[in-house]
């Protein structure tokens, strides 16, 4: 396939940037998206000019660094799937093909493709975790008992790699489908109900502080989610910070 990319390139976070058209041929139907881009950045570096910058790491679907906006869609046109399991075949010869950053105010660009993302790991360390007492005399989690339509639940929930397609596909930037996946793997959980009153609170909080917008009720989220997280989470979230604010 012969193509053309019109591609968001600014090269650093001061930068205005613009969209850059460019042209790339002989891609295989049979190429991973990322792997195109490769192509790419080796003809750029060959010509002496600066390759694009964009995320990624295990490209097996599972870190969610591949961010990017394509045509319009958080991981482009397929469903269910990170950008790194997009695949050539998706799209046609002579297509133009418009590449971009998340677009968030929680997610300055730091380079060309390449968003800042640790608002969510700001949002996790507020109370994403539980406290453990690790003396020695902690207590077999199999002894627990749980119902198992609460460990698949929790376990759905906990399936959330925080890629940030939720926050890029929602016209308000809300990251409450993050947020409340992360708050519902602990609450469908005995072991999370100790701090569950402060967990909510405190990465409601954070998320807020961040500046992150509210929820649009639209659904998009879960539509562009690669791993399918359902908006009951988010359900479960108002609940859980009704709950919590009820309490003090």
């Amino acid at each position: 396939m012969n193509l053309t990319l019109k591609i968001w390139r600014q090269k650093d976070a001061n930068d205005k940037g613009k969209m850059v058209d460019y042209k790339v041929t002989d891609i295989s139907e049979h190429m991973s998206f990322l792997e195109m881009m490769d192509v790419l950045n080796e003809q750029l570096v060959g010509s002496g000019d600066q390759p694009i910058a964009f995320d990624h790491d295990c490209r097996e679907g599972i870190c969610g660094m591949c961010s990017m906006y394509i045509n319009g869609e958080a991981h482009g046109p397929d469903r269910g799937i990170t950008t790194c399991q997009l695949h050539m075949r998706m799209f046609k010869d002579g297509d133009t093909i418009t590449i971009e950053p998340w677009r968030a105010k929680a997610f300055p660009v730091i380079k060309d493709l390449v968003v800042d993302r640790t608002s969510f790991e700001r949002i996790q360390q507020a109370g994403g975790y539980i406290s453990v007492n690790t003396s020695g005399n902690t207590q077999d989690a199999n002894a627990i008992p749980i119902s198992k339509i609460a460990a698949d639940e929790a376990m759905d929930a906990a399936t959330c790699i925080g890629c940030g397609a939720c926050v890029a596909s929602c016209k308000n930037s809300s990251a409450m489908l993050f947020v409340g996946a992360k708050v519902s793997q602990y609450a469908l959980l005995p072991q999370g109900q100790v701090e569950a009153v402060e967990r909510v609170q405190n990465m409601v909080a954070q998320m807020d502080l961040e500046g992150f917008g509210n929820c649009t009720n639209t659904g998009a989220c879960e539509v562009e989610c690669p791993k399918g997280i359902s908006l009951e989470n988010i359900a479960r979230m108002n609940r859980e910070f009704l709950s919590a604010s009820l309490k003090g």
